[in-house]
């Protein structure tokens, strides 16, 4: 997902939990960092450069491929943006290497979401942001891995169709893919950018999504691939139909972590407080634009009444670089930092747990997190 939903949309969930509009703010700036939280920026402001939650491009070019490296990779975008749905997963007939990647595949409604939301319980607006950032991306990114593997994310690029209907009937179109990031998205072209195919199974051009371009960003699209952890049979992704679940579950989670109720369980969703904006949600998430922002804007300030500011990556910097040592976790970034070691070392404990070392050893990102 992209700032439009990390930021505006959870801001909009946030106030139908029941947060004020400062509350919301804190907690939509939160989940929106965690796609800009890297060691680039942690260095800048001489803050723990464990707690990175993203990694950059010109990172990611300079990033490591041997066993520690990939264990780094594994840890920060497995635990923040591809939150393994089954750790315990079953795939016949398949050696343990391959199944240490499998198990990685980020789903909807696994045990780890119920244990990133229940964590956060207690804790900070920040840690609130976090687990937000983490259950959406549940939907958006659900079907791709959080490590590098090629027998996992890789796609059959020449097998992708946009589906639409017209006349009450399926109608489906070719996607075509070209490799230029610096060239935008067309959708009415259907022309899109993705990573170039590299047959090396550990590449980073087979990290996450990346095969799969930035379809699985855009909420108005509902689109047929051929994954080749499927074996390279067709899979109908519906992002309208997923971005609508992934928002009323933002609003039960945070109902939860407020305290209006007891309890947080899988597959369950806040609908009587959606309800009455259905509509209203239908028309941002299918509209055909790339980046939905202003839409999302628009209603968050219809609910609070008040205005919702642009995001800007430097406004808690300075608190943090000129708090004193021993007051820097009292500041907003020292507060999202612990809520960022909190959500990583729980997530790397639960693979390491399962007999995985994709990730590295639990008992040393355990130990960073109580420092």
């Amino acid at each position: 997902m992209q700032e439009d939903f990390h930021y505006y949309a959870t801001y909009c969930a946030a106030c139908l939990a029941g947060y004020s509009h400062e509350e919301s703010l804190d907690i939509c700036y939160s989940a929106q960092f965690v796609d800009l939280c890297s060691k680039t920026l942690l260095s800048k402001i001489r803050a723990p450069l464990r707690a990175a939650t993203t990694q950059l491009q010109l990172e990611m070019m300079d990033a490591r491929t041997d066993i520690i490296g990939l264990q780094e990779i594994t840890r920060i975008w497995s635990s923040f943006h591809f939150l393994p749905g089954d750790l315990y997963a079953q795939k016949e007939h398949r050696t343990k290497r391959y199944m240490n990647k499998y198990r990685l595949i980020c789903r909807p409604n696994g045990d780890l979401l119920v244990e990133t939301v229940r964590i956060a319980k207690g804790k900070s607006l920040q840690h609130t942001g976090i687990a937000m950032h983490v259950l959406a991306d549940t939907w958006a990114h659900q079907y791709f891995a959080g490590t590098p593997s090629l027998v996992i994310n890789n796609t059959d690029s020449d097998f992708f169709w946009e589906i639409t209907e017209q006349n009450g009937e399926e109608v489906r179109r070719p996607i075509r893919f070209r490799h230029n990031p610096s060239a935008p998205d067309d959708p009415e072209k259907a022309l899109y950018t993705n990573s170039l195919y590299q047959a090396s199974e550990n590449t980073i051009m087979n990290l996450g999504h990346g095969r799969a371009g930035h379809l699985p960003d855009y909420s108005y699209i509902r689109y047929a691939y051929l994954p080749a952890w499927g074996d390279y049979r067709e899979i109908v992704k519906d992002n309208p139909q997923d971005y609508r679940r992934a928002f009323a579950q933002m609003v039960y989670a945070m109902k939860y972590l407020r305290g209006e109720t007891d309890t947080f369980e899988k597959d369950t969703y806040d609908r009587t407080s959606v309800e009455p904006y259905e509509e209203r949600l239908r028309s941002i998430i299918e509209k055909r634009q790339l980046l939905a922002s202003d839409d999302w804007k628009r209603f968050g300030e219809e609910l609070s009444g008040k205005e919702i500011p642009d995001f800007s990556i430097d406004r808690y910097q300075k608190e943090y670089t000129d708090a004193q040592e021993d007051k820097k976790n009292e500041t907003f970034l020292g507060k999202f930092i612990e809520g960022a070691l909190a959500q990583k070392g729980m997530v790397t404990h639960a693979i390491d747990q399962s007999g995985n070392r994709l990730a590295g050893a639990s008992e040393v990102i355990r130990s960073e997190v109580v420092e």
